[in-house]
């Protein structure tokens, strides 16, 4: 009897241990499934054409630079950084400096226009966004960037100016600088110039020089690019794809090695969602806790401009506005 029950004890202490094994390899299935990520949705048309409302009027070079730099968010907000603390240089010195920086080109680039590049680090939300377009929907974005020149031309808003040449070719219009040492970056109310209303992107603050407010376009900065001519990421190497869609870099389709984009083309990179967005995990973190830091800033300056531009009066029409050459850190405060 004493043999029976060691018998039955051992059987039953062995269906255990075979249950546990079981259990335990089936664990690891549910929660990799449980795990697994839904890929960011594809965004339409009018949500492309409110994303590129911000930059769709400025010069095409300028406007490969920011869709291509959009993909680097982490790189941005170090580049603005760093120019905070390095406010002393200027010209050739700040060329050769920003040179020797591990940036990606076009966020070198944008160190020529010092006051788009602070716009993007305090909207990153929108910079984020952008840049998840600018790899995955490259030509819906390009071509909302062109949907939105038409609208501004047909209402009045887009036009040649001592500032820029606007040429229309029919299906692209082309936005360049007149001077090839000098660029004049448009100030305008994303949401207003182009006619019809364009519903303001979400916590979206204009950063200062380049927001006017009112329906038309003004002039007021004026950057010097002529020290960064001879470096392989200046202004020249720079341009947009119409056709294909996306950046141009060095008269090639730009593409980017950004870990903090998912290009969800490649199903081999690993990645993590971010508030709708798809960012490398350290980025994720990294960039929440910037936009945490700053989004009270960014109501506050939102309202201070608004009420600023509406004490001084709207410019309407495109044409100069009170220009002037800031070269090396003009516009930046």
């Amino acid at each position: 009897m004493k043999l029976l029950h060691h018998g039955m004890a051992t059987f039953l202490c062995g269906s255990l241990v075979l249950a546990s094994i079981g259990n335990g390899l089936a664990v690891p299935t549910t929660t990799s499934a449980s795990q697994s990520e839904p890929k960011a949705v594809q965004q339409g048309p009018e949500q492309l054409r409110q994303l590129v409302a911000p930059i769709a009027l400025y010069p095409d070079a300028l406007v490969g630079e920011i869709m291509a730099a959009a993909t680097y968010p982490n790189e941005v907000v170090a580049a603005e950084h760093w120019m905070e603390e390095h406010k002393g240089l200027t010209g050739d010195a700040l060329a050769q400096e920003v040179n020797k920086q591990s940036w990606d080109p076009s966020v070198k680039a944008l160190t020529q226009t010092p006051a788009v590049l602070a716009n993007m680090n305090q909207n990153l939300a929108w910079t984020s966004e952008l840049g998840d377009a600018s790899v995955n929907q490259r030509q819906s974005l390009t071509q909302a960037i062109q949907t939105m020149r038409h609208r501004a031309k047909d209402a009045g808003n887009l036009q040649s100016t001592p500032q820029e040449k606007v040429v229309d070719e029919g299906q692209t219009i082309d936005v360049e600088p007149v001077s090839t040492d000098t660029v004049y970056v448009p100030q305008y109310d994303p949401w207003l110039v182009y006619g019809d209303p364009v519903p303001v992107f979400p916590g979206w603050a204009p950063w200062a020089g380049l927001y006017f407010d009112g329906p038309g376009i003004g002039f007021g900065l004026g950057f010097g690019i002529g020290a960064f001519a001879g470096l392989g990421w200046g202004w020249n190497h720079w341009g947009c794809d119409w056709h294909h869609g996306g950046a141009m870099y060095n008269h090639r389709s730009f593409v980017s090695h950004s870990r903090d984009i998912v290009n969800r083309h490649d199903v081999s990179r690993g990645s993590s969602h971010f508030h709708g967005r798809s960012f490398a995990g350290h980025a994720a973190s990294h960039l929440a806790s910037h936009l945490h830091a700053t989004a009270s800033r960014h109501t506050s300056t939102h309202a201070f401009f608004h009420a600023r531009a509406s004490h001084h009066g709207g410019f309407h029409g495109g044409g100069f506005h009170g220009g002037f050459h800031g070269g090396g850190h003009g516009g930046r405060r």
